[in-house]
Formats: structure tokens, C-alpha cells, sequence
């Protein structure tokens, strides 16, 4: 499993890529050709075609970076509201660097208000001849009428304040039920607990004004190092129902739970840690020797189930917080598979699985507010979003076509479940769903973080009251 990024850089935005278009000079004497979804893998750039961004498929589209680029990062609770729907939006993450230099390292802390979006409708009327609307009774039509603004104009701000860290940042987590404590994996073997509580309380209380590279890089102890581990790691994991309880794994096959002796089940580097949405005692883990482990706390310091669930490493496990039975994991060889847990005494748990990345997964993660619904990244650098309760219905997919007539141009041979792909960040990293904001994404790669809610998740229009 490859999970450096080599060579860092300065981060640069780039062009999201997701339609095809004929010939990139604008003048071009020659007849355009209709634009067409573009397939990774499947379809290849001809000499003179471009990738061009769809911004129809988005409610909400931003890039921005801190400065070096993030390996791993985490979305904060805040106290702003449970359930937002409304632009613009803002959020609060934590995230750690992987600078050129080891002393460059810092942990960003940041706020990114003023984030704008759009409100669109899934199926665009029809248009006449004339460009008119075929659904309105008047001949003058509202311009832009699938297209519009419910966020406030401008580019996100966003607010930044370093604290120096040493060594590059392998993984980053913040406690659930106290945000503002986060622990960090660094690639110098330790793993430290910090307390920024003075940051989120100053970026909470500041003006609109960007924070950005500019500003120096703090000092600040962490309250807590821990030099157990005799080897770097990338796993690690806070209970979301225990406060405090803390779970770390490194590349030397151990576990620890911190205070106690090491978890000893697994035969080589482990990759993730997960803990049970509803089990205190109960977490899996997942290594590069191909093994997923299922593990009770009360029951010593083996694991209570040992699964074979790749040919190959286990990067990532994501549990489901509402579905508590669900288990998904990725691999190094492109694979992710979705485990039904209460399957496991009948032999094979696996409910789904899918090789349609062909690249290492590089994050998984179900959503917070749709139990069938989960996005993955990886190293082909695309970012996928599933809905496993899809299937195929040849019935409603003639009804959409004809609604949209030459409108939609899409692939025949992707899998049903595959509801969304997007693209342009190079050298996908992580991702995870904002747990406050329906629908909203956020990934970091090697150029950089996204900001992306996609128009067709329902969860994430905000409710018309016209």
C-alpha cells in the first residue's frame, strides 16, 4: 500500500475533468462535437480532446489548499446546527502535512465559511427551438431557471492557523464527543493528543478576513506522546460512544488500546481501526495481511473473529453508524467489499463487492445520513459514490431518457449502484462526509482539498420554499 505522497509540493488547484470535448482551441472552423461522459479507464483522451468539468452535476464545487499537501485531515462537529441545508455553509476541519522537509510540518487548523451552491433540479425541462422552456405557459422564461443561486457570491474564505508538528502527519482524528481534542499519527513512530480549543474559539469568533499561508506557524505542546508503538502506523480510531477511548495500530502488526499492553492478531502492518458504532467493547481492524479482525476488549487481547476478505492489503474498513451490521473494506488491488457481519457463523458475510477501481483504494467511508449510501477514493484518482439499495430498472431509465431527450449522453456499462464520479484532484488521499451538512464531501490529495456536494444525492438539496 502506497500512501506517501513523494516528492511534495506546493499545492496547485486543477481542473476538474468529466466530459469530453472535441478540439481545445475556441476557433476551431470545424463542426463541435456533442460533449459525452468520459469513462477513467474505459475511454481514452484522442489527440485535440480536452476533459472539461460539468458544473451541472454540482450543488456546491470549491478547491483550496493550506500549503503542503495533506495526507489525512478530519471534519469537526460544530455547534452551528445538527442538520444544514441551507447556503452558504460553513465547516471546520483539522489536517496534517506531509511538508518537503520534516520541520516544515504543521497541523492546520481552519474554517471554511462562505460556501456557496446552487439548487438544481434532477431532470432539466425540455427547451424549444427557440430556447424557451416547453414547461412554461409564458413565453418569458427566468434565465438560469435549473441553475439557481441560494448561496451567497464569491469564493469560500478560509481561515488558517498552523501548530507545528514534528514530523509529517500519517493520520489525524478528532474525538467525537470533544472535537477540539485530536490525535495525530506521525511517520517519527509517535502518536500525540493535542488540545485546540484556543484555535476553533478564535477562527469561531473571527471576522470574514482569509487566514492563509501567511500566518506563522504556532508552538504548542501536546498533552499527551505516546512512545509505545516501535514502529510508524496510519491506524487509529476514537470510540464514538466511550470519551477519550483511543485506538492506534502500527506497521509492526500491533494495536494498541492506550493504557493497555498490545492486540496481537494480525501478521503484518495495520492498515485501520474502526470501533462499533454501538458496541463499547468492539472494533475491527484490518492489515496488509489481507485479514480483517473483529475484536471485544472484554474477551483478551486476540481477535473474536478473524475474516480473509482480500487477495491482497486491507487499506481501509468503514462501519456503518446506521446500519451497525454493515462492515466495508478496500484494497490494494482496486476491490471493495461490503460485509454483512450477522452473516459471519454461515461463512460467507459478503453482501456486495466491486472491482470497478483499478487502483488502490485509498478511503472508504459509509454516509451519515443514508445507511446504503457510501463514497470511496482511490489511486486512479477518481472518487466514487455508492448507493447499494440501486438497481437496474429498464423502465424508468427509458421514462429518463426520454425526459432529457439529447440532454444526457451517459455509459450503458457501469454498475447501477455507482451514483456519481468525480474527478480532477490528482493522487486521492482521503475523503469523508460532513456529518452536519447532507451531502456535502470533503477530499484531500496531492494538489489539494475539495469541497463537493453532488446535485443527484437528494439529502443534499436544500428544501425550495417558492
Amino acid at each position: 500500500m502506497v500512501r506517501s505522497i513523494k516528492n511534495p509540493k506546493k499545492a496547485k488547484r486543477k481542473t476538474k475533468g468529466s466530459k469530453k470535448s472535441g478540439g481545445s482551441s475556441s476557433n476551431s472552423l470545424g463542426p463541435s462535437l456533442a460533449p459525452k461522459v468520459w469513462q477513467p479507464g474505459v475511454d481514452k483522451l484522442e489527440e485535440g480532446e480536452e476533459l472539461q468539468c460539468d458544473p451541472s452535476a454540482y450543488n456546491s464545487l470549491h478547491a483550496f489548499h493550506i500549503g503542503w499537501p495533506c495526507l489525512s485531515f478530519d471534519v469537526l462537529r460544530d455547534s452551528l446546527g445538527l442538520v444544514r441545508t441551507e447556503f452558504p455553509h460553513t465547516a471546520y476541519c483539522v489536517a496534517g502535512t506531509q511538508a518537503e522537509n520534516p520541520s516544515w510540518n504543521f497541523i492546520g487548523i481552519f474554517k471554511l465559511s462562505n460556501i456557496s451552491g446552487k439548487r438544481r433540479e434532477l431532470v432539466p425541462n425540455k427547451k424549444n427551438k427557440d430556447g424557451s422552456s416547453m414547461d412554461s405557459e409564458s413565453s418569458e422564461s427566468d434565465e438560469d431557471d435549473d441553475d439557481e443561486d441560494v448561496g451567497t457570491s464569491g469564493s469560500p474564505v478560509l481561515q488558517l492557523r498552523k501548530v507545528f508538528h514534528e514530523g509529517g502527519v500519517n493520520r489525524i482524528r478528532a474525538m467525537r464527543q470533544n472535537p477540539h481534542i485530536c490525535a495525530s499519527w506521525a511517520d517519527t513512530g509517535h502518536v500525540q493528543v493535542w488540545d485546540f480549543s484556543t484555535h476553533l474559539n478564535a477562527l469561531a469568533e473571527s471576522d470574514s478576513e482569509a487566514i492563509h499561508e501567511e500566518s506563522n506557524v504556532l508552538n504548542q505542546a501536546p498533552l499527551m506522546k505516546f512512545n509505545g508503538h516501535k514502529d510508524e502506523g496510519y491506524a487509529l480510531d476514537w470510540s464514538p460512544l466511550v470519551a477519550g477511548r483511543l485506538l492506534t495500530g502500527d506497521c509492526k502488526n500491533c494495536i494498541h488500546l492506550w493504557e493497555t499492553n498490545p492486540f496481537l492478531g494480525h501478521t503484518a502492518s495495520v492498515e485501520d481501526l474502526q470501533w462499533s458504532p454501538t458496541e463499547p467493547y468492539v472494533f475491527a481492524s484490518c492489515s496488509a495481511d489481507g485479514n480483517i479482525a473483529i475484536w471485544d476488549t472484554r474477551m483478551g487481547k486476540s481477535p473474536a473473529v478473524n475474516i480473509k476478505a482480500h487477495k491482497t492489503d486491507v487499506n481501509v474498513i468503514t462501519w456503518n453508524s446506521l446500519a451497525s451490521c454493515m462492515l466495508a473494506s478496500g484494497s490494494d488491488d482496486g476491490t471493495f467489499s461490503i460485509r454483512d457481519l450477522r452473516l459471519l457463523k454461515e461463512g460467507d458475510s459478503v453482501v456486495a463487492h466491486f472491482d470497478y477501481h483499478k487502483h488502490p483504494i485509498t478511503s472508504i467511508e459509509w454516509s451519515p445520513h443514508e445507511a446504503s449510501t457510501l463514497a470511496v477514493s482511490s489511486s486512479d484518482n477518481q472518487l466514487t459514490i455508492w448507493d447499494l439499495s440501486l438497481e437496474r430498472d429498464e423502465e424508468e431509465e427509458a421514462e429518463f431518457k426520454a425526459k432529457t431527450n439529447e440532454l444526457v449522453n451517459a455509459p450503458t456499462d457501469l454498475p447501477p449502484q455507482l451514483l456519481f464520479v468525480h474527478q480532477g484532484q490528482k493522487d486521492l488521499k482521503e475523503l469523508h462526509w460532513h456529518s452536519q451538512i447532507p451531502g456535502m464531501l470533503v477530499s484531500t490529495a496531492a494538489d489539494g482539498f475539495n469541497v463537493l456536494m453532488p446535485s443527484n444525492i437528494e439529502t443534499a438539496l436544500p428544501a425550495n420554499d417558492s
